[in-house]
């Protein structure tokens, strides 16, 4: 039987100030090691994120052996063996923060490398290394850009890839950090075997239940590993709460499920509990877009395209005759380009113009959850009426009795030979639908929300910016040209695969020997679109110099054995040149 609590109970539990961060402010006197000190162990590991140029988040959870207070201290140092103190202090923890320990460690450095650790009682956790960022002139940035990780899909061998990466100036997240489907569900054909069954066992409603959620998460030693090594910036897409998720609901929550703020404000708290970041001020669990800027060369901007402001995502079936099958296009266009409708919401959309108006370095990088670029197919693939493979072969039949009836001089015999075989299906039914105009295929990414797009692209080019736009969400690989309705590139897109989600190739079925004209064929369909990869699971390494900013995919050969190799075959590079946003294989 679910459990909900009223809202007057969880107003209550935030006004206690849960997940609020202790600000440090320089060197104390010794931290807590007294002997009757609670006892208690670090089995989720530490981690640090939202660094700035003189500040940086650091995370860590303790479980104590009873339930009580817990006070922790923390040190910040420039070396490994901790001689070199630069800020410590400590802090208690209790159950209504789920022992979880947030500090702003804030007296840092520009650009340098600190480590840090933390205690309680006796026990010591382990270190990690963290760093803050740079100032004035900076000749380079490297980026991890990562999304999508699901529990029960497969060990997080992605994660445990780019931890062997040495360079890293931090780790850029872009939601679905964990998954909220209960035990069975989703992407669990492998769990038993894998000992990766979810913790609880049902979907996530309470808060109680997300935290434990997090727990297991955190249990991951590949997750530990990164975290440790290189601060995190992330954002929250749909699955910190709910499939689908919008301001007033979610795809999954259905009747009888409780009240859905109540569900979100309780996922969101657990997300801030456990994640590194910044909040905006003490208990704001709902606002957290932000910005992070790298010296002159990155300026990052943080937005939230989910949760915040984000209009319910109209549906093709809405526009679908239900006798005729018919399309309504001109019905579909108005809806979907309509000026009030909002994925940013005003205050954040005003918000990211005027940091863009204000905005110097040399790229100007939007890190968010859905593709940005216009993904738009025919619409008798969008609406599932055809498969991909299937329109192919059958336009490039109408094709062929194109030319025919042109009396095409370079038609081949072979040729008329296929099409006196296959011309019997070009039916009127199937003729119909081949010249239906192309659509977006996917309304839950910026394709079902024009207006604001337009917005942006607009502001970017009127600013003469660098725009780069970064993109999870779909747990596939997209690098893709930015144009606006009249056709300029504006800017391009990077979107980075999943950690372990499955991606299109789960969904359509393709075999592997299927698979390179499958994405051959999607990017031949869609205009803007320059490179996909539709199998593979890894991360977007994303690295900037004042002339470029390239883009290398990095997959793994398998998340079923903890033994992985890099994908080299299937990896990819592509570059664009400041000043020239054109997206370049390398």
């Amino acid at each position: 039987m679910k459990r909900f609590v009223n809202r007057r109970d969880f107003l209550a539990m935030s006004a206690k100030g849960v997940g609020a961060v202790v600000v440090s402010y320089g060197l104390m006197g010794c931290g807590s090691d007294d002997d009757d000190s609670v006892s208690a162990q670090f089995l989720q590991g530490v981690a640090s994120g939202d660094p700035a140029t003189d500040a940086v988040i650091l995370w860590t959870r303790v479980t104590p052996d009873v339930d009580a207070e817990v006070t922790v201290s923390w040190e910040v140092a420039t070396d490994s063996k901790f001689t070199q103190l630069v800020t410590n202090g400590q802090m208690t923890t209790t159950k209504d923060r789920d022992y979880t320990v947030k500090v702003d460690a804030v007296g840092l450095e520009a650009g340098q490398q600190y480590f840090y650790r933390f205690k309680a009682g006796d026990t010591v956790s382990e270190i990690g290394q963290t760093r803050t960022l740079p100032e004035g002139s900076v000749a380079s940035v490297k980026l991890a850009v990562m999304s999508c990780a699901n529990f029960p899909a497969g060990y997080f061998n992605v994660y445990e890839m780019a931890a062997q990466q040495d360079d890293l100036d931090a780790v850029v997240h872009l939601g679905d950090y964990l998954y909220e489907y209960a035990r069975g569900e989703y992407a669990s054909e492998h769990a038993v075997e894998l000992g990766r069954e979810v913790l609880p066992a049902g979907e996530l409603f309470l808060l109680e239940d997300y935290r434990t959620r997090y727990s297991q998460y955190r249990s991951d030693a590949s997750l530990q590993k990164l975290h440790a090594k290189v601060p995190f910036i992330t954002v929250w897409d749909d699955h910190e709460v709910a499939n689908d998720t919008w301001k007033d609901g979610a795809e999954n929550h259905n009747d009888g499920e409780g009240d859905f703020d109540l569900r979100k404000q309780a996922a969101l708290q657990a997300y801030f509990e456990w994640l590194p970041i910044r909040p905006w001020s003490e208990g704001n669990h709902e606002e957290i877009y932000r910005s992070f800027n790298f010296g002159n060369l990155v300026d990052l901007h943080m937005l939230d395209t989910r949760v915040l402001a984000r209009d319910k995502q109209l549906e093709y079936s809405q526009y679908i005759d239900a006798t005729t099958g018919a399309f309504n296009s001109a019905t579909f266009l108005t809806d979907v380009t309509d000026t009030n409708r909002t994925l940013l919401g005003q205050t954040q959309l005003l918000w990211l113009q005027q940091t863009l108006l204000q905005s110097t370095a040399k790229w100007q990088v939007l890190g968010q959850q859905v593709l940005m670029a216009k993904m738009l197919m025919p619409a008798a693939i969008a609406t599932q009426q055809m498969s991909i493979p299937q329109f192919a072969e059958l336009a490039g039949i109408a094709q062929l009795a194109g030319r025919a009836q042109a009396s095409d001089p370079t038609l081949t015999a072979e040729e008329l030979a296929y099409l006196q075989a296959n011309q019997a299906r070009l039916t009127p039914e199937v003729m119909a639908l081949l010249q239906l105009p192309a659509i977006p295929y996917n309304l839950d990414a910026w394709d079902g929300y024009a207006y604001e797009r337009e917005v942006i692209l607009a502001t970017a080019k009127s600013l003469n910016h660098n725009l780069v736009v970064i993109a999870g969400d779909t747990h596939n690989a997209w690098a893709s040209e930015l144009t606006d309705s009249g056709g300029d590139v504006v800017g391009i897109e990077f979107a980075t695969s999943s950690v372990s989600s499955p991606g299109l190739e789960y969904y359509l079925g393709l075999s592997d020997a299927e698979m390179p004209s499958t994405e051959a064929a999607i990017v031949s369909l869609i205009a803007d679109l320059k490179y996909a990869n539709l199998k593979d699971r890894g991360y977007l390494l994303l690295s900037f110099t004042q002339d470029e900013v390239r883009s290398d995919w990095q997959y793994v050969d398998t998340i079923l054995d903890k033994t992985f190799a890099r994908l080299e075959a299937r990896g990819f590079s592509a570059t664009s040149t400041a000043g020239n946003p054109k997206v370049t294989a390398v």
